[in-house]
């Protein structure tokens, strides 16, 4: 198509680089990382600077009861269903410039380009950032996604509280009138003919094999859960061992326990242990509770399922003389994406004479919950040594280019049909 090879040759490498620089600096860390976390004073400072970049070009900014924040580019036929594109910009609390990030500007990015080279689509194209897909700050991650696709309930994810005890709802106020933007009414959603995601591969296949393009092919499950020590505090000097609630004594019991259980010999399950607390947090006090959450990965739902009954065994079996509970917060099916989005994501890399490799997405994204309402895709680029999560989190300017331009193409050929 004349039209997807003009809009993919407009993608400028220059300028979405020094998008992803100007980004990088609300939150940026000395170590060159970010800490933008979901409904952050910087994450504001993020939104106004997409929107005020939206608006110079001509495009509709709108948001909606969650904070999703989306821009429009129109097509030919006001009325028809648009197609998507974006990710999340929030990070975690030691995040890299990209995770997310690229998303959002490599759909931005496709807007301008497109724009630029005069492409005309039937449909309207939209760029998206999606409130809170991290999960750092509140829990579950995929948040915005989620409540947009209907698999979470609004008032739910409202009431949710972070770590200090703010509210979501009062947090999101606070963002929005920071970040003021026209307000989409009634609830999260409607409907989308196609979405793709441009994503950072956050592994390092890409990088080991010399592939540029990852044909995404789907994203394995996730499980979340948080465990709960409660034991009794006391005088570390006075209390012997033996009459102890030590909490934070069951709480590595289990831990270890749980590490030994899912350990599997193709080291294909994903069990991360990543928040740790103890109370009162006093040097010479016996903790008198802890807890711990879990982060659990495989692509087959009936091996999370035997794991998660195996954790509530360890739990129960480790408490003694304390307490305890294992509570599971998000439970996320494997994500298979729709075949048609994955063969035009290789054609146009082929296309593009970019080397690609088919591949399934170890973490989890916005697109496992946007797959629920129309055919959907993900494109992976490198990552250096596939570090992610981490503020040394590198990728290329040429790389995320490349990415760019197959997802101009993939979205004008699913915006004219």
């Amino acid at each position: 198509m004349s039209g997807a090879k003009g809009g993919a040759r407009a993608v400028r490498e220059d300028r979405l680089w020094q998008r992803h620089a100007d980004m990088a600096k609300l939150g940026g860390t000395a170590k060159g990382g970010v800490n933008r976390q979901a409904l952050s004073a910087e994450d504001a400072a993020a939104r106004n600077l997409l929107a005020s970049w939206a608006h110079a070009r001509g495009f509709s900014v709108f948001t909606d009861a969650i904070g999703n924040l989306f821009v429009r580019r129109e097509g030919a036929d006001a009325t028809a269903v648009p197609v998507m594109s974006g990710s999340h910009m929030d990070s975690q609390p030691t995040g890299g410039r990209f995770d997310g990030m690229y998303g959002v500007l490599a759909a931005f990015e496709a807007l301008e380009a497109m724009e630029d080279a005069g492409v005309k689509t039937r449909r309207p194209v939209i760029a998206v950032a999606w409130t809170n897909e991290e999960g750092s700050r509140f829990q579950p991650g995929a948040m915005g996604s989620a409540v947009f696709a209907g698999r979470y309930a609004l008032d739910d994810m409202l009431a949710a509280k972070d770590w200090e005890g703010i509210a979501l709802r009062d947090a999101l106020a606070s963002t929005l009138a920071a970040a003021p933007a026209p307000m989409r009414p009634g609830k999260p959603g409607f409907a989308v003919a196609g979405y793709v995601e441009a994503h950072i591969e956050q592994g390092p296949r890409l990088e080991n094999e010399h592939k540029t393009i990852g044909v995404v092919t789907g994203i394995q499950g996730s499980r979340r859960y948080i465990v709960q020590v409660d034991g009794e505090e006391a005088h570390a000097g006075t209390t012997p061992r033996a009459a102890r609630k030590d909490a934070f004594a069951a709480a590595t019991r289990m831990a270890a326990a749980m590490y030994a259980a899912t350990a599997d010999e193709g080291d294909t399950l994903r069990f991360t242990i990543g928040r740790v607390e103890v109370h009162p947090g006093s040097p010479n006090t016996v903790p008198g509770r802890a807890g711990f959450t879990i982060d659990l990965r495989h692509p087959s739902d009936e091996i999370l399922e035997a794991q998660e009954k195996a954790l509530h065994e360890i739990v129960a079996r480790e408490a003694a003389p304390c307490a305890a509970r294992i509570e599971r917060v998000t439970n996320v099916a494997p994500t298979d994406f729709d075949p048609a989005v994955i063969d035009l994501v290789r054609a146009r890399a082929k296309a593009l004479k970019l080397p690609s490799m088919d591949m399934p997405s170890g973490a989890g994204h916005d697109a496992m919950h946007i797959a629920t309402l129309c055919p959907a895709g993900m494109i992976f680029v490198p990552c250096e040594r596939g570090i992610s999560h981490n503020e040394i989190e590198n990728a290329t300017p040429g790389d995320l280019a490349a990415g760019t331009r197959v997802l101009v193409a993939v979205l004008e050929e699913l915006a004219n049909r």
